[in-house]
C-alpha cells in the first residue's frame, strides 16, 4: 500500500474534555515533532499511531490512513505492518551477534543482497553513535546508545519503514544534527517525541501536548528555522566539548564561549 498520509481523528484529554485539535494530518517526506511537559501524553500519541487506534485506547482517538480506515493486515501482521516505533526502552531478548541480527532481519524481509543492506545499516548506525558497533558483539553487549542508534538505521534501511515514530532519541547520546541529516535523505514520515528544541525547530512543524490532549500545530516558520541553524552550531560547539572530556582533556574556562563567537562573529 502507498501511503501518503494519515489521519490522527482527535479523541479526549485525561480530563475527558475533547481535544483542542480536531485533527492531525500527516504527510509522506515530513519531519514532525511532538513536543510537552513530562506527563502531557506524547508517548500515548504515538503510540496511538503506531497501534492504529480505532476509539479503543484511553484517548479515543483514531488513526486513518489515506483517509480510510487501515487494512486489518497493518494491525494483525507485523510483516506488514508500515509503522517502526523506536521507544526509550531497548532491552534485547536476543544476544546474537550483531551482524547475525541483521542478517536474519534482512533475509526475512527479503533482501536481495543482505550482505550489502547489512552494511548500509552499520554505516548509518556508526554515523550517529561515537563509539563504533563491532559486528561481532552481542546485542545484549551494546550501549544505550549503540543499541538506539542500530534501530533507527534498522528500521529506517533493512525495515524500510514508511513510518519511523522516535522516541526521545535526545536521551541516548545519539548525534541529533547528523540524526536529522541522514533521515531526511528518505522519503518517509518521521515523528519525534522530544524536548530538544534543535530537534523540534528543524522539523517541518510540532504537535503541542498538554494534559493528555492535542492542543496545537504549530508550521516552523522562517525566522525559527534560521534559529535551527544557529542551535547547530551550539549544539556542535557542547557535542566537541563532551567527546574532549570523555577523551580526558583538560579545557580552559573561555573554549566553549571562543567556539561560538568563532561560529557566530559579531558585526565589523
Amino acid at each position: 500500500m502507498d501511503i501518503q498520509h494519515i489521519t490522527v481523528i482527535a479523541g479526549q484529554g485525561r480530563d475527558g474534555r475533547p481535544e483542542a485539535l480536531p485533527r492531525l494530518d500527516l504527510e509522506m517526506g515530513q519531519v514532525l515533532s511532538i513536543v510537552g511537559p513530562t506527563g502531557s501524553g506524547k508517548t500515548a500519541l504515538i503510540n496511538d499511531i503506531a497501534l492504529f487506534a480505532n476509539r479503543n485506547t484511553p484517548s479515543g482517538r483514531r488513526v486513518l490512513v489515506n483517509d480510510a480506515v487501515p487494512p486489518e493486515a497493518f494491525v494483525d501482521d507485523p510483516a506488514s505492518n508500515p509503522i517502526a516505533l523506536i521507544t526509550q526502552h531497548t532491552t534485547f531478548l536476543s544476544d546474537l551477534p550483531v551482524h547475525r541480527f541483521l542478517t536474519i532481519h534482512a533475509r526475512v524481509r527479503g533482501a536481495a543482497r543482505p550482505d550489502d543492506v547489512v552494511a548500509e545499516t552499520i554505516e548509518f548506525a556508526n554515523q550517529l553513535t561515537g563509539e563504533p558497533i563491532i559486528l561481532d558483539a552481542a546485542m545484549t553487549e551494546l550501549s544505550g546508545g549503540q543499541t538506539r542508534a542500530l534501530l533507527v538505521a534498522d528500521a529506517v534501511v533493512i525495515g524500510n519503514a514508511p513510518i519511523v515514530l522516535l522516541d526521545e532519541i535526545e536521551n541516548a547520546g545519539i548525534d541529533r544534527a547528523r540524526a536529522l541529516e541522514l533521515l531526511r535523505r528518505y522519503r518517509k514520515m518521521f515523528v519525534f517525541v522530544t524536548h530538544d528544541p534543535r530537534i523540534a525547530l528543524a522539523s517541518n512543524a510540532r504537535i503541542i501536548m498538554h494534559r493528555g490532549a492535542m492542543q496545537d500545530y504549530i508550521a516552523t516558520s522562517a525566522e525559527e528555522t534560521r534559529l535551527a541553524e544557529r542551535l547547530k552550531a551550539l549544539d556542535t560547539v557542547l557535542l566537541d566539548l563532551r567527546e574532549r572530556i570523555r577523551a580526558g582533556d583538560r579545557l580552559d574556562e573561555f573554549e566553549p564561549l571562543t567556539g561560538i563567537a568563532a561560529m557566530h562573529p559579531g558585526p565589523a
